[in-house]
């Protein structure tokens, strides 16, 4: 028996799903073993629940996405969030820091036909199973997720931080060696360091990790000299609204 799939999309760029589609060296394997029953990205043929799996990218913004998200559950065995923006709310919760109706007037010439609500990651309205972070999320993590849910296990995604796969890679540390603001001690790992790799700063898009020591990552920020504002905007940039960002990010 396949496992039975469904793909779904909330507010969101699509790179989760892009992401996805590059399963093609190993999708061959996988399609013998999943059958995607709803997936608008890839197939014209949508099918309604059951699932066994449901990955759902994109941050939740409007009434009808809390409608849809929670019907999604209800027909759903295991429900994964993909991408930062269904884990925390990702980029688009920035507008969270401003008003509805400033963030409206901004975007629309006539706010007063849209029906929007603060970004939140999806488990603000349904139970999730298993979260997939990143902008987007590694294939392999994602083919991981595949992996347990077809063999009936948890699968193995890492808490530990950036600084950890750093270490693997022998980077020199761009925060104490060279005083750039890499979010790397605070951030979960997962993406392989691909930043820090070619010297660049580690930007968080994986969110926080199982402990992040926050306190000392401001003072450190502070002691190589960002301001106040540029700290508050390090961490609201990917993962203001995790539970572990909130007080920093001031929401």
């Amino acid at each position: 028996m396949k496992l039975k799939v469904g793909v779904f999309k909330f507010t969101s760029c699509s790179g989760c799903q892009v992401e996805l589609i590059r399963m093609n060296e190993q999708l061959p394997e996988l399609l013998n073993l999943v059958e995607f029953k709803y997936w608008a990205m890839a197939s014209s043929k949508l099918e309604d629940g059951p699932y066994d799996l449901a990955l759902v990218e994109g941050a939740i913004s409007t009434p009808e996405c809390i409608e849809e998200v929670k019907a999604i559950r209800e027909k759903s065995r295991v429900l994964v969030a993909l991408g930062d923006c269904a884990v925390t709310g990702g980029v688009p919760s920035i507008r969270n820091w401003m008003s509805q109706r400033e963030a409206e007037t901004i975007v629309y010439p006539k706010p007063g036909c849209i029906r929007s609500t603060r970004v939140y990651g999806i488990d603000e309205y349904v139970k999730v199973d298993y979260y997939l972070k990143g902008c987007p999320p590694r294939l392999e993590n994602i083919l991981e997720v595949f992996k347990a849910v077809i063999l009936g296990v948890k699968p193995r995604l890492r808490q530990h931080p950036v600084c950890v796969e750093c270490k693997f890679y022998e980077n020199e540390c761009l925060l104490t060696t060279y005083k750039q603001p890499c979010m790397g001690p605070v951030t979960a790992a997962g993406c392989g360091a691909i930043c820090p790799n070619v010297g660049r700063v580690c930007e968080g898009c994986y969110g926080p990790m199982s402990d992040p020591n926050i306190a000392s990552m401001v003072e450190r920020l502070k002691e190589i000299g960002l301001s106040d504002d540029e700290i508050l905007r390090k961490f609201r940039k990917y993962a203001g609204m995790s539970k572990l960002y909130r007080e920093v990010a001031k929401l």
